[in-house]
């Protein structure tokens, strides 16, 4: 019974891993997604829960959610940037206030007053996103759920790794990371803490998430909102 569902014979992960260091390209984030739920296709059936990181992600978790026979739902999580840099990492913060602060960040930018402010900032908007979302739904509970979390891509993997810490204290059944492509680096780190990795793409070559898409647009706070409501109308209550 059990091991005709096994997807990974060997030889499938021994060119798995050959076409990893492959650039891919996707032609924009719902051909992600598609490849996306083909690679996870053995959890359709199981309801699995898809998390969604805002904003680019939501899209994708849709797509993937309804590929899957499953549900959507967002984690909330805002990195934490350096001092003189806002678009270098240095950590991130999940909505119950545990930061992450990155091994590898530089010393002078983890100023422990500095920390202090930027985490309550980041935390601020976590509230005022969890507010607007929960006049759609409330959370999900992922508490023995098979639980896929997705984003569009990982630079640093910061978002990502606070996503799966804050959840995993949550005891979902399974904890899933999917992502399109990732550096080799962030996913390395992802793969120590989720049960699964599904990474479709992780080329040395990498330099930034969007240069792996054709189109690679803006998602709205709009576009989110509207599709968590198209989601949570259309979605049997299990």
């Amino acid at each position: 019974g059990e091991e005709q569902h096994r997807p990974t014979p060997l030889l499938e992960r021994t060119m798995r891993a050959l076409t990893l260091t492959t650039p891919r390209m996707f032609q924009d984030r719902l051909d992600a997604a598609r490849q996306l739920s083909q690679a996870l296709r053995h959890y359709r059936g199981q309801n699995p829960l898809v998390l969604a990181i805002p904003r680019g992600a939501v899209p994708m978790g849709a797509a993937m959610a309804e590929a899957l026979q499953g549900q959507l739902d967002v984690v909330l999580v805002r990195k934490l940037r350096a001092p003189l840099q806002p678009e270098v990492a240095i950590g991130a913060v999940d909505e119950t206030g545990l930061a992450y602060v990155s091994p590898y960040a530089d010393p002078l930018d983890l100023d422990p007053a500095y920390l202090k402010d930027e985490i309550q900032l980041q935390m601020k908007t976590l509230e005022a996103r969890r507010r607007q979302y929960a006049e759609i739904q409330m959370p999900i509970p992922v508490q023995g759920r098979v639980v896929i979390v997705v984003d569009d891509g990982l630079a640093t993997g910061a978002t990502m790794l606070a996503a799966l810490q804050a959840l995993r204290r949550h005891k979902p059944l399974r904890l899933v990371c999917a992502i399109p492509v990732a550096s080799p680096h962030a996913l390395s780190k992802i793969q120590a803490v989720a049960d699964e990795t599904v990474c479709l793409s992780a080329p040395e070559d990498f330099m930034a998430v969007g240069q792996f898409y054709r189109q690679f647009p803006q998602v709205s706070d709009a576009q989110v909102l509207a599709t968590l409501r198209s989601q949570a109308s259309a979605a049997p209550h299990h």
